[in-house]
């Protein structure tokens, strides 16, 4: 018993870190109606603006006092700077929008702390003293009191502050009634600032003192917004306290599970502990939040404009497929070996864009899940390749399967909830699923990763191997550009089609009203069963070809923040268009576009992941259909300001 207490002592530090993020998140949610996704990565620019003025990174070191008063004072410039530039310009958009936004300011922040510092952890100068305290036959870390001390005190004052002043009243008006709070004289843009900088303030102090027990680096405290969400859901988006006590219970949860991991009942994989059950366990938690506590978030009373982006019917699909075909299927044979492999690794990113086109623009479900249903079928592709000698085709058929089934099991989950709420869920799945299953060694590939041999047809290699080559005679094949370029037209056929037929007129009744889509005799279940197993069958496509692209399958490749940018790159080229899901592969990670700058300009992939985040914010606030669907939209104008052509009178008139 002493050793269980010990351990949930131990989580203190975890916990009051996860709390203050999920009390921030509500902060936001109050007083600006939506959910910040970015709100770790406000406490990581926090955190490296005190280590850097702190250790001389800058090229000058200052004491901790004037280091706090800056580092707030970045925080503060920051947080206004993505206020007015990014949210207020969006007060009236849809949640979707909202919910994207915050995602580009997310990869935005990120990629310029990787631009300034790197990848590696970094050392934080910590304000609270090292020292431990001795009990329960053990040694707790006196920082673990004194930031969950902090947590829960500033949680009480925002607690009564929202309780007790007109400040509080003012907000609790503008988030029932955003009309009848302006014609009382109130101003929600300056409550949803005011509100912004207050939650900016709080993650500004856990990332001044979060050095003590967590890692500096880019991923470790923006991504412990997913353990944070599931604190805030259980709290409604609306309770302080309730989001405070369960962000130090999900901590303390997570502790007991390292407790739990050392005893030999433990399950293992190779002599170690199975990974990822810490992340199984805030996605369990999130379910539970939504079934227990309410399906759909809690609405706010916002004059909003509740457009979402148009889906015009494709024309002149085969008119643009065949000659866009001939000419890349030439590129793979022309093109020098690097750029044959970054034009192969677009394709296959075209292909993850078409699952995100069916689902998100088609039926309006916002699914971060789809990369991680891609691994899911190359996996299956390696082990049922290594461990049961069973090659192509009917790998990857049972890869593609394997993806279908848990996307239904998905849209099992999308029958209650949808939308954001739908959103915050399978970004939890996709955490669970990349530690608790790629990580895993037994089933996924572990550290290293598995290998994939060359898919062969009746004794052709149809793989990157194959004894043709370009015009350069170097690997990879076209031949396997030639599969990926197949695949990818075949599906974007199948997009198109859906698009045009009865179903996709289903679907986009089911996006805009899923009420008035029953009320007119459509069964929206089967609707969104059909459109994520859709677009799940295309993910699971997209997975089979990564594996052969590559030769192994990688944890690394699946992971959230790529699946993250993979959506953010999807909706600024246009997540209701096939065309846009074309921009999306050329601009995805390791595709032609990024490939390109970096070979002539020097420009990696930090810079195109921050210009990424930028162009989605700026898509978003100036042309919600993105770029494909600008280009669109200009090419009907101009052809209607064309005149018709005269017709000739008939003969004999």
């Amino acid at each position: 018993m002493n050793e269980i207490l010990l351990f949930i002592l131990l989580g203190l530090g975890t916990g009051a870190t996860i709390a203050a993020i999920a009390v921030a998140i509500v902060v936001t949610y109050r007083g600006s109606g939506y959910i910040n996704l970015a709100a770790g990565a406000i406490a990581m620019i926090a955190g490296f603006s005190f280590w850097a003025l702190r250790t001389g990174e800058l090229g000058f070191t200052l004491g901790t006092p004037v280091a706090v008063v800056l580092t707030y004072l970045v925080v503060v410039l920051v947080t206004v700077a993505i206020e007015l530039a990014v949210f207020k310009p969006l007060r009236t958009a849809a949640p979707l929008a909202k919910l994207v936004a915050s995602l580009g300011v997310l990869l935005t922040l990120q990629a310029a702390m990787l631009l300034a510092f790197g990848t590696s952890q970094h050392p934080q100068p910590t304000i609270i003293p090292i020292k431990v305290i001795r009990l329960l036959d053990g040694a707790v870390p006196l920082s673990a009191f004194v930031l969950s001390g902090i947590v829960v005190a500033l949680t009480a004052v925002l607690w009564a502050l929202y309780r007790w002043t007109r400040f509080g009243l003012a907000t609790r008006a503008a988030s029932e009634n955003d009309v009848a709070a302006r014609l009382a004289g109130l101003s929600p843009d300056e409550l949803s600032l005011t509100n912004s900088l207050l939650s900016s303030l709080l993650l500004g102090t856990l990332g001044i003192l979060a050095g003590s027990v967590a890692a500096l680096d880019t991923t470790t405290l923006p991504f412990l917004v997913v353990p944070a969400l599931a604190a805030a859901l259980f709290a409604r988006l609306t309770s302080f306290t309730i989001a405070c006590t369960c962000g130090l219970a999900i901590g303390a949860a997570e502790s007991l599970i390292e407790y739990a991991s050392t005893k030999p009942w433990f399950p293992t994989s190779q002599s170690v502990a199975w990974p990822g059950v810490k992340e199984l366990l805030v996605f369990v938690l999130i379910v539970a939040a939504m079934f227990l506590r309410g399906a759909s978030l809690p609405t706010r009373g916002e004059l909003v404009e509740q457009r979402l982006p148009d889906v015009p019917r494709p024309r002149h699909a085969y008119t643009l497929a065949i000659p866009s075909t001939v000419l890349c299927a030439i590129a793979l044979v022309v093109l020098p070996f690097d750029f044959r492999q970054a034009l192969t690794n677009s394709l296959i990113g075209i292909v993850m864009a078409l699952s995100l086109v069916v689902i998100t623009g088609f039926v309006g479900q916002i699914s971060v899940v789809q990369l991680a249903l891609a691994g899911v079928a190359g996996f299956t592709v390696s082990h049922l390749a290594v461990d049961a000698g069973i090659g192509f085709p009917l790998a990857p058929l049972a890869g593609v399967a394997a993806a279908v089934l848990l996307g239904l099991v998905t849209a099992v989950s999308a029958l209650r909830v949808r939308g954001v709420a739908l959103a915050v869920v399978t970004t939890a799945a996709a955490v669970a699923v990349f530690n608790f299953g790629f990580v895993n060694p037994t089933w996924g590939g572990g550290a290293t990763g598995s290998p994939v041999p060359d898919p062969k047809l009746f004794g052709v290699n149809l793989g990157p191997n194959a004894s043709f080559r370009g015009l350069d005679g170097n690997l990879p094949s076209p031949v396997f550009g030639w599969v990926a370029l197949a695949c990818t037209v075949l599906l974007s056929l199948l997009v198109i089609s859906a698009r045009r037929g009865i179903l996709g007129q289903r679907m986009l009744a089911v996006r805009s009203n899923e009420r008035a889509a029953a009320g007119a005799a459509i069964d929206v279940r089967n609707v969104k069963l059909i459109a994520f197993g859709i677009s799940a069958l295309i993910a699971g496509v997209a997975g089979a070809l990564y594996a052969y692209n590559f030769g192994s399958v990688s944890a690394d490749r699946f992971s959230v923040p790529l699946a993250l940018s993979l959506i953010a790159f999807a909706y600024a080229g246009g997540i209701t268009l096939v065309s846009g899901a074309v921009f999306a592969g050329l601009i995805a990670a390791q595709g032609l576009l990024p490939y390109a700058l970096d070979k002539w300009f020097g420009l990696s992939g930090n810079w195109f992941l921050l210009f990424g985040g930028v162009v989605l914010i700026f898509t978003l606030i100036q042309n919600p259909e993105g770029v494909a669907g600008s280009f669109y939209r200009t090419a009907q104008a101009r052809a209607s300001r064309e005149p018709e052509p005269a017709q000739s009178a008939p003969v004999g008139s």
